[in-house]
């Protein structure tokens, strides 16, 4: 099959989930004897015409010029070469910036497949009109998609119900981590499974502020580590409102695979509090990694790890698991095994690659019928 990816920031991968999984399924799509092209912004810092057999399709984005307003350019010029270049798939990760354009440009022979990620129109950043607006452009994705994939059993439910449309459910991957060092612990004086962390971007719906604040009603003198990009307005705001919490160390982005798997494998708990996603990236590391993970209590969350974390709803929830009231420790060793045996029976990118895969046939044959 001749298969096309368009939505990221390219690869190989230095931004976020869906450059991850673009590189990484797109890789394993190749190995598997297709034909994939990955489009990357035309910034991307890597210049090759091929990563591991991938076709790296630059194309213009003024996103750095003129703000996000620019990943509409990107998205459609993506979309305009692509639907001319005869591919038998596209892919499109995301619907948000590119189905407004789905009416407009012409199909010829490919099927288009759209992952529709989280619920977009939920996160608290946007504006009412925005959000109204996100929503729009989730019927249009809906409407004039060949087929959806949902990453989430729960976003599948949800778009079964709002739209009586099904998707198929593939979830995202992630990369078993079996080989712990202390050695970077001391670059930030830690000790291992002395302190708590999260890792998330740094928004609103993603319970930052439930659980520092939580951590702060708790007892605990063991430091809490914020990991993410903290150089936004949000980020500034939380770095204020917590200037004075001595045991709350806002670390930045980190980008390192290793250096956070090492961070995650040693903490004492590692908090997740995305609420409006579906399978997030994030988690799936984490439980990757042999982080034993207290979580936002919602769907989506609750499908991916089932009964191997603590929830918790509130800052108070976040206290009470600090402070021990759910007798927390006796359950470790257990959550930690099983979310590690989910991720290789459930969650490795082969398996998803496979999905992908078989998926892109059945379409085609659908198509030919």
């Amino acid at each position: 099959m001749k298969i096309a990816i368009i939505g990221s920031r390219g690869v190989p991968n230095n931004y976020g989930g869906f450059e991850q999984f673009a590189e990484m399924v797109a890789v394993l799509l190749v190995k598997a004897g297709h034909d994939v092209t990955v489009y990357n912004p035309h910034y991307h810092e890597y210049n090759e015409p091929t990563f591991q057999g991938v076709k790296i399709q630059k194309i213009y984005n003024p996103e750095e010029k003129i703000g996000s307003a620019g990943v509409f350019i990107y998205d459609y010029l993506s979309m305009r070469h692509a639907s001319k270049s005869k591919f038998d798939i596209l892919l499109f990760l995301g619907y948000a910036t590119s189905s407004i354009f789905f009416p407009f440009v012409r199909k010829r022979k490919s099927v288009w497949v759209t992952n529709m990620d989280g619920l977009e129109w939920k996160r608290d950043k946007w504006s009412p009109s925005v959000k109204k607006l996100t929503i729009f452009f989730e019927k249009l994705g809906v409407k004039y998609s060949d087929y959806l994939v949902s990453d989430n059993r729960e976003i599948r439910n949800y778009f079964l119900n709002t739209y009586q449309k099904d998707s198929t459910f593939i979830a995202y991957g992630a990369t078993l981590f079996n080989s712990p060092d202390t050695s970077c612990l001391k670059e930030y004086q830690l000790d291992a499974y002395n302190y708590d962390m999260l890792v998330a971007r740094l928004e609103k719906e993603n319970n930052i502020e439930t659980i520092l604040d939580g951590y702060l009603l708790s007892s605990s003198d063991k430091p809490m580590l914020v990991i993410g990009n903290h150089n936004t307005p949000y980020g500034e705001l939380l770095k204020t409102k917590y200037a004075n919490a001595t045991g709350i160390r806002f670390l930045g982005g980190l980008y390192n695979l290793n250096l956070l798997d090492n961070l995650r494998w040693h903490s004492r708990y590692y908090f997740h509090g995305h609420s409006v996603g579906g399978t997030n990236p994030s988690l799936l590391e984490a439980m990757a990694s042999g982080a034993f993970i207290m979580a936002h209590n919602n769907l989506f969350n609750r499908d991916v790890l089932g009964e191997n974390a603590f929830y918790f709803d509130d800052a108070q929830g976040v206290a009470n698991i600090i402070d021990g009231k759910t007798e927390v420790e006796s359950k470790r060793t257990a959550f930690i095994q099983n979310n590690k045996t989910k991720i290789d029976q459930e969650y490795n990118w082969q398996k998803i690659a496979d999905e992908y895969e078989a998926m892109f046939k059945q379409c085609l044959s659908e198509k030919r019928k």
